[in-house]
């Protein structure tokens, strides 16, 4: 497939280039309004909760099934989209998603009991609209092998930080300034608006492939090896995020001071967003495989550090080196799905990685939480540094996997035997010379 944009490849990849690829600000801007719900949800449900139940405990039981349901959901939607195209699934998914949420904040107003929200969270979760992985899709689809394309990674990473920073202070002035379910309602209304408008843009969105091209039906993202080695690195990621945000509100409640809470996953988010914007702005040099490797040693260093923050400086300091150290093995990590997995399953592959995220953070919010309580916050922070050792052995020893696929050679981890092993041989040979 040859690149729908001509760049320049002696040219520094920046994001005003970027920005004026035909068609993109099309789908960036309703992109964005469908896509800050997302820093809206869980916040929007703790407070709302929280508020009607008196209980952070059962708030958090029911944000974390959401974010659960959202997880596993993720890369079915993400499947559904690859075959369908994104209008088609995007449409049904908006619709269901604002009337989830709305079902779940009415019941929280009517005091039902923690169970019945539980409940009334599974379709909030799983309905949530995957409007980031469809963008980067697009971006995939708009910047096939242009150099251009991991700049429009590192600026999807920003715009999820940024989400991710607006999202919540948002939801937050609106529940405790408006009402309690003002935040639920309005990310309700951002999901439905911002959704219908980005659906409309069918001009930018990638083909449908329910099939390949010789007539078989495609296969699923998940069956290339390389996904599932990203899948644990963006488990591990997921983790540092749902740890941190447990451990650095009961570290500020220790020190005398829980508003200080704000500020810190502030700076922390900061180092993730001048990273990223950093990395898009780089014409690297070195491949994409060696700087998830870089990247993710650099991230465990940071993480294993955190336990040891004594004072409100110290911590500051170290989630800030933190934030700095995953926005390399974020971006690297979607940049690469270009190169492992084929067209016709990228939606798909995207999906899995945001689940990931999902995954591990809501994973490391319980762990985290239950270590918090017992032994305090020090001993919370361990659960990034454990999910990001674990992870980066794994990306060490499984590197191999990550290879690019060359020639189309490579259609699914099911491949003829002698094929695997000679493209596992050449892999491995590969590795010693590059890492």
């Amino acid at each position: 497939m040859t690149s729908a944009v001509t760049t320049d490849t002696s040219a520094r990849p920046g994001y005003g280039q970027l920005l004026r690829t035909p068609g993109a600000l099309g789908f960036l801007l309703p992109g964005f309004a469908a896509r800050l719900p997302f820093g809206m949800l869980t916040i929007s449900i703790l407070l709302l909760v929280q508020h009607t139940t008196g209980s952070y405990a059962n708030a958090g039981i029911v944000a974390a099934v959401t974010g659960i349901s959202m997880a596993l959901c993720a890369p079915v939607m993400g499947n559904l989209t690859d075959k369908h195209g994104q209008s088609a699934v995007l449409l049904p998914v908006v619709l269901v998603h604002a009337t989830a949420v709305s079902a779940l904040a009415a019941l929280a107003l009517l005091g039902a009991p923690v169970l019945a929200l539980a409940a009334a969270a599974i379709p909030a979760g799983a309905s949530v609209p995957q409007v980031g992985p469809m963008v980067r899709a697009r971006w995939a689809a708009k910047l096939d092998g242009s150099p251009l394309l991991p700049t429009a990674a590192a600026f999807e990473s920003v715009t999820d930080e940024f989400t991710f920073v607006v999202g919540p202070v948002l939801a937050t002035a609106l529940c405790t300034g408006l009402h309690p379910s003002a935040g639920l309602l309005t990310e309700a209304a951002l999901s439905l608006i911002g959704g219908l408008f980005f659906a409309a843009q069918r001009a930018t969105q990638p083909k449908a492939h329910a099939q390949t091209a010789t007539g078989t039906r495609r296969a699923s993202a998940l069956s290339f090896p390389g996904l599932r080695v990203l899948i644990v690195a963006f488990l591990g990621i997921g983790a540092v995020f749902g740890g941190m945000q447990v451990s650095m509100a009961a570290f500020s409640n220790e020190m005398g001071n829980p508003g200080a809470n704000g500020l810190l996953y502030g700076v922390f988010a900061a180092g993730n967003m001048v990273a990223g914007i950093a990395c898009g702005a780089i014409a690297w040099k070195i491949g994409p495989r060696r700087r998830l490797l870089l990247g993710y040693i650099g991230l465990t260093a940071a993480a294993s550090l955190l336990w040891t923050a004594d004072s409100m400086i110290l911590l500051a300091a170290l989630g800030l080196l933190v934030g700095l150290c995953i926005a390399p093995a974020l971006i690297t990590g979607y940049t690469m799905i270009e190169s492992l997995i084929p067209a016709n399953a990228r939606t798909e592959a995207f999906t899995w990685l945001t689940g990931a995220v999902a995954f591990g953070q809501a994973i490391a919010v319980i762990v985290a939480g239950r270590l918090t309580d017992a032994h305090g916050s020090a001993y919370g922070f361990l659960v990034p540094a454990a999910a990001t050792a674990l992870a980066l052995l794994t990306l060490l020893s499984l590197r191999a996997r990550l290879a690019p696929r060359t020639g189309g050679r490579i259609v699914s981890s099911s491949g003829a035997p002698e094929d695997r092993e000679a493209r596992e041989s050449q892999d491995r040979q590969r590795d010693l010379s590059t890492v």
